[in-house]
């Protein structure tokens, strides 16, 4: 079977889209097996995660997003950007804001236009959610988790702020992002028994009030150039813990991402999404 694709990218977190709204290809993949081989760098087209557009019931889209790893995710910030420009360019919608079921709820982008091109994308993050519950985190107390301690091992401990933004993120505030051995202990805490479905993790830098570095190591993927979820929990994390404004700019490996959290409401995320390339790739092994 040949499928195509598309592959676009939101400051370096980069995505495989495949376009089933007629949904006659879902029907023959495995997922968790496809995604592994497509963004597989050196054996496949390559990429941090693959995105599928599909039909929704009550919403104008929906997107389910699997990781580099197989394992499937409820939501992605930069692949929410690169979704909405790949329907608006494709024209598979005429809207300029529209609204997109995934599995963290419903999610909704803007574009931003100058001169007829579009410059960025804005999108509804949603409100994050902070007990303990809704991240999830074992324990029986259903309180927030704001500047606790993590044991990682023995050794180690790090204080951590907990939010969820339809997915779990695990936020811990260093003096230097540059210094932190995030494949030594990014893995250890996505792992981490505390986290029952694993978690992401950021490390975050404080320049100033509106304004921070910021290192990711996301769950099932490992440290990606940016994340859009990632972003908007580390600016929440740093309004809980009185670090930060209520509006940022955050800068992730891959670019800048300006993200604005609305007192008692939702958070929003603003930044760009690319365009790579696009082509069709033979698919032998499809059975579920």
């Amino acid at each position: 079977m040949r499928i195509k694709f598309t592959k676009m990218h939101g400051l370096g977190n980069d995505f495989i889209l495949m376009d089933n709204l007629n949904e006659e290809i879902g029907n023959h993949l495995n997922y968790p097996v496809i995604s592994k081989k497509l963004c597989n760098r050196h054996f496949g087209i390559g990429a941090d995660g693959l995105i599928l557009i599909l039909p929704s019931e009550i919403a104008d889209f929906r997107m389910r997003i699997y990781n580099s790893d197989g394992s499937e995710a409820q939501m992605c910030g930069n692949g929410i950007r690169c979704f909405a420009k790949y329907v608006y360019e494709n024209q598979l919608i005429s809207k300029k804001k529209f609204a997109v079921e995934t599995l963290a709820g419903i999610i909704t982008p803007e574009l931003v236009f100058m001169n007829e091109t579009i410059t960025g994308i804005k999108v509804n993050m949603g409100i994050p959610k902070l007990m303990k519950n809704e991240i999830p985190i074992k324990g029986k107390d259903n309180l927030p988790v704001i500047n606790e301690t993590l044991e990682i091992n023995p050794e180690q401990n790090v204080k951590i702020t907990c939010v969820s933004m339809g997915n779990p993120h695990c936020v811990i505030f260093v003096d230097d992002v540059n210094l932190v051995p995030i494949n030594e202990i990014g893995p250890q805490i996505e792992h981490h028994p505390t986290f029952p479905e694993k978690t992401n993790v950021e490390f975050i830098q404080i320049l100033n009030k509106k304004e921070l570095n910021f290192r990711v190591w996301e769950r099932g993927v490992g440290e990606t150039l940016a994340c859009g979820t990632g972003a908007c929990a580390a600016l929440v994390a740093g309004v809980l813990n009185k670090k930060i404004k209520n509006q940022a700019v955050i800068h992730l490996r891959g670019g800048d991402l300006d993200i604005e959290l609305i007192k008692n409401g939702p958070v929003f995320m603003s930044g760009p999404a690319e365009f790579v390339f696009q082509g069709e790739m033979e698919i032998n092994e499809p059975i579920h």
